[in-house]
């Protein structure tokens, strides 16, 4: 293993003449990578027919890498089928949304219930464990990539049902758990029930469904099947090689699919970060913290990030000069232990052959962006081990919540416009930007160490997750919660009690009503001199304190945010019972983490990220992070000393980072 950060990306040497290979290599050593991805489209290369198999080209692409003291994460191929098994299977190919029965093409293009693409998959990554378990350039198993799609074909009907019987058991617990005695649907055989589509229960798309609890059952349906085709390769895997990690690249914030199923069954969490054009800096912050709480805090890889653009979007504008070093640094400042980038050199073909690469076609080591790669890869070389292993010391948890998701957004009211990840972003950003550690973590996570847990729109609680809430605030911690919380249970019916639920003795609130007004509506909250949009939730205090009223309409005067005291001990809960805008949302959640001393040294710094690790030694290492494009002037609060420059800072000295600018400081 290396003694720093991984470094490198996706190769695909199999594109170009083996002559290229030469040159290749010689601009890894000059910018520093040592670790490639290879063979994630391997498939039809490597089996080019049902019974043939070559590996020469992979052979070689291993042993190159070997000799030049390089390692792989190898991946198994299986993302995307080879034409021959589309053609002698058709089965293999997917059925969309709207029924229709896909031909070959494209990518992510299997039947997860297809045993014909279970059978050769798995077939296919077992010869490869058993060919290269042993091979001195292999780090980790990749497979497949990219999980993600849906499919809606008899095979997945069949395998619903299955899911079903396992799940419910009886008839009358999958009718009891789906309300079905809504519109004449009650089940009285297994064999009746339709994957929810654009044919059966669906209108106006996938989030528009008349019975939310078969839609809800049938998103879990297909996260647990793509995690089966997981588990199958993970599996034969394992039977060859029962050491190397194993790993598959998530997407982030991908709503599909929920992690924290899969993460128990990951060595490690690995994801590709491509935030959204003219996304905040917190936006791909938020999905780092996410993927680090997938494994309990255990630092992940970023298995994907442009060295300068994207090819997929109507518009992909370049990153400036400085964001791809800030960009890297703040995976790291995260819990990134590597900084991996998709691709090595540019396609020269196909869909991908304008997407950013550390060398372009030409093979130039002069440009822009090899230089920018070539230079963070002499600055990892000198930071060395520090930060590997390095965990994130958050008193500030943030639940973040699939099925809360699912819930909330394919649900006939109050608010079609209203959407999860925006609200779940706006109160971590709002935590980021005063200075605190966040953790993301499922609703099943232990709270004992934190205390400040957000909980922004938990549509769904589940489980013992109100009383752990309650535990929280018992010991003198505070629990924020927000409107539409605590709203149904985990089959998505309604909590037969006051709104908001299994959180109502702990909000001391009652709400009985809530209004619903288009986006260009804006409701006045005077007190925080802040605007509200969406949603309004109409409270009655319950032991509650208002915080902040509404400005207008017949429920002026009644309070949008609240605080209840709870416990011996000094404990809060605070519920916003509307969207507000954010600036409301920093003043509230200021005014909660300074009650916990939680607000950072340089807080008042807009366009200033700070992140901290302490590694496994003890060392505290505080990331400074400047998104901003003008020099961020500070005074030290600490002494420490920059990691990247050597230089020495005694507490109360200026610092100054420049645009887009980065310090580790080691405390």
């Amino acid at each position: 293993m290396t003694s720093k950060i991984r470094y490198g990306g996706d190769y695909n040497p199999e594109q170009w003449p083996e002559e290229v290979w030469d040159e290749d290599h010689r601009l890894f050593t000059r910018a520093g990578i040592d670790t490639l991805t290879v063979g994630v489209f391997s498939w039809a290369l490597t089996q080019p027919a049902p019974d043939t198999f070559d590996f020469t080209v992979l052979d070689r692409i291993l042993d190159r890498a070997a000799a030049e003291g390089r390692q792989v994460c190898l991946a198994t191929g299986t993302a995307a089928l080879p034409p021959w098994l589309a053609k002698r299977h058709p089965e293999v190919n997917r059925t969309d949304f709207e029924g229709r029965r896909h031909r070959y093409g494209q990518r992510h293009n299997f039947c997860p219930s297809s045993p014909a693409y279970r059978r050769h998959a798995t077939a296919l990554a077992a010869l490869l464990a058993e060919r290269y378990a042993r091979h001195p350039a292999l780090l980790a198993w990749h497979i497949n990539n990219e999980y993600g799609g849906a499919c809606y074909c008899e095979m997945c009907a069949d395998a619903f049902r299955t899911w079903l019987r396992d799940r419910y058991v009886t008839l009358d617990a999958l009718n009891d758990a789906w309300c079905t005695t809504f519109w004449s649907h009650r089940y009285t055989d297994f064999d009746e029930i339709e994957p929810p589509s654009a044919l059966t229960e669906h209108w106006r798309g996938p989030d528009h469904t008349a019975f939310q609890g078969t839609t809800l059952d049938y998103f879990r349906f297909t996260t647990d099947a793509l995690l089966g085709c997981f588990l199958a390769e993970k599996e034969v895997i394992r039977a060859h090689d029962p050491d190397t990690p194993v790993t598959t690249n998530f997407m982030g914030m991908f709503r599909p699919l929920d992690y924290h199923r899969w993460a128990p069954h990951l060595d490690f969490a690995s994801w590709d970060s491509y935030p959204p054009l003219d996304a905040p800096p917190t936006w791909p912050a938020l999905a780092h913290d996410l993927m680090r709480g997938l494994k309990d805090g255990a630092p992940f890889w970023l298995m994907e990030q442009t060295p300068s653009t994207t090819a997929c979007r109507d518009v992909n504008p370049l990153r400036r000069p400085g964001e791809l070093r800030l960009a890297t640094y703040q995976a790291i400042a995260h819990g990134a232990d590597a900084a991996l980038y998709f691709q090595m050199r540019a396609s020269r073909g196909a869909c991908e052959k304008y997407h950013g690469a550390v060398i372009g076609h030409a093979g130039r080591d002069d440009t822009r962006v090899f230089r920018e790669v070539a230079a963070i890869g002499r600055e990892f070389a000198e930071l060395g081990d520090i930060t590997l292993g390095a965990r994130t010391p958050a008193r500030t948890a943030l639940l973040f919540d699939w099925d809360s998701w699912w819930a909330l957004e394919i649900s006939d009211g109050p608010s079609r416009p209203l959407k999860y990840q925006n609200v779940v972003h706006a109160y971590y950003r709002a935590a980021r930007e005063a200075g605190a550690d966040v953790d993301v973590l499922p609703q099943t996570a232990d709270l004992t160490g934190y205390d400040v847990v957000l909980a922004p729109v938990l549509h769904m609680v589940k489980g013992d997750l109100a009383g752990r809430l309650e535990a929280v605030a018992a010991r003198g911690g505070t629990v924020l919660a927000t409107f539409l919380s605590g709203r149904v249970d985990e089959h998505d019916r309604a909590f037969l009690t006051d709104v908001p639920g299994p959180l109502a003795p702990l909000m001391g609130i009652r709400v009985d009503e809530w209004d619903s007004r288009p986006p260009e509506f804006v409701q006045p909250v005077p007190e925080l001199s802040a605007e509200a949009r969406l949603v309004f939730e109409i409270v009655l205090p319950r032991g509650a304190e208002p915080v902040a009223t509404y400005g207008t309409d017949f429920y002026a005067g009644t309070p949008a945010v609240t605080r209840n005291r709870y416990g011996e001990r000094g404990g809060e809960a605070w519920y916003v019972a509307t969207a507000l805008d954010q600036p409301g949302v920093d003043q509230v959640v200021r005014r909660v983490l300074a009650r916990h001393d939680l607000i950072g040294p340089y807080v008042e710094h807009p366009g200033l990220e700070t992140a901290t690790r302490v590694a496994p030694d003890g060392t505290r290492v505080l990331f400074l992070l400047n998104h901003a494009t003008q020099p961020a002037r500070l005074t030290a609060h600490a002494a420490a000393t920059d990691l990247l420059t050597g230089k020495r800072v005694e507490e109360g000295e200026a610092l100054t980072l420049d645009p887009l600018g980065t310090a580790i400081l080691r405390l």
